[in-house]
């Protein structure tokens, strides 16, 4: 190849370089920016931030916890869902639990996806005043969750069990059921492992339609979730009335304002978000000390 000609070829690979820095590195960054300015894009651009009196307050695209010291529900506040994202809502842990349908039984290092809906439907249930129940639980709130030891049959079903325990109600707790296939059920040993036996999750006698929406007792994907349902909001209208000295249908209506539709009205559910209703219950309607 003569020196002409390789010349000529750097040079116009540099060029290209020099150009498609120029486009992708400044003129488009450059771009994207001036348009995110515009009028209606610009809150978004910046990250939907909230600011109340010239001070920070959150952003509504980002949840929050509206808890106390304790970690326990303020009552005058909407609650959000739970959170997987660090200690709750931590913008630098983004995640959700992991944990799926099949994890069900407790154990020493960590309790079950279970056992941890059933206590948080008991939580909302009994701080909302409605029926906590929920299918596959056991009154107490924990996982209705048997081992059945003894011989199996080919299906691998234990039809003359010698032992049935409870697993995730440790002794000297009284078993949600008291006898299986004829066979006293037994609370949990503390240490003890039951996976020798077939692991059965007990339906119980809850409504299938649980009155504790299962945005109430699980996070979402992200952890970062500002939104409930309105079918969860419902249920928390009578409390944060009560605590703020208003009736229902005053907060009912504000609920309402903040309660999005479906996305061009077919994407998604009903929304509403959580961050937003509270710093206008604020506004609105501040709890006198």
């Amino acid at each position: 190849m003569r020196m002409s000609t390789w010349i000529r070829q750097h040079l116009a690979a540099l060029r290209a370089l020099l150009v498609l820095t120029a486009i992708t590195g400044i003129v488009y960054p450059v771009a994207v920016f001036a348009v995110a300015q515009l009028p209606g894009l610009h809150d978004n651009a910046d990250g939907s931030l909230i600011e109340r009196d010239g001070k920070l307050v959150g952003s509504s695209l980002i949840g929050q916890s509206f808890t106390d010291a304790d970690g326990k529900a303020m009552v005058q506040y909407f609650q959000s869902r739970p959170s997987a994202a660090g200690d709750g809502y931590d913008p630098l842990a983004t995640a959700a639990s992991n944990l799926g349908p099949e994890d069900i039984v407790d154990t020493a290092a960590r309790t079950s996806l279970l056992t941890t809906v059933c206590t948080r439907s008991k939580e909302v249930g009994d701080r909302e005043g409605v029926d906590g129940a929920r299918q596959f639980c056991t009154k107490d709130g924990v996982g209705a969750v048997l081992s059945v030891i003894g011989p199996r049959d080919a299906d691998g079903d234990v039809s003359r069990p010698v032992q049935v325990v409870s697993v995730n109600e440790l002794c000297p707790a009284r078993p949600f059921l008291a006898t299986f296939r004829g066979v006293t059920v037994e609370c949990a040993q503390e240490g003890e492992d039951y996976s020798v036996g077939r692991i059965i999750p007990v339906l119980g006698d809850a409504p299938a339609e649980a009155a504790v929406p299962a945005d109430a007792v699980t996070a979402s994907g992200s952890g970062l979730d500002p939104h409930i349902s309105p079918a969860y909001a419902a249920i928390q209208v009578e409390r944060v009335a009560k605590a703020r000295g208003l009736t229902g249908d005053q907060v009912r209506d504000l609920v309402a304002a903040h309660t999005a539709g479906r996305t061009l009205g077919f994407l998604g559910e009903p929304r509403v978000n959580v961050v937003e209703l509270n710093l206008a219950l604020d506004e609105r309607f501040p709890v006198r000390g």
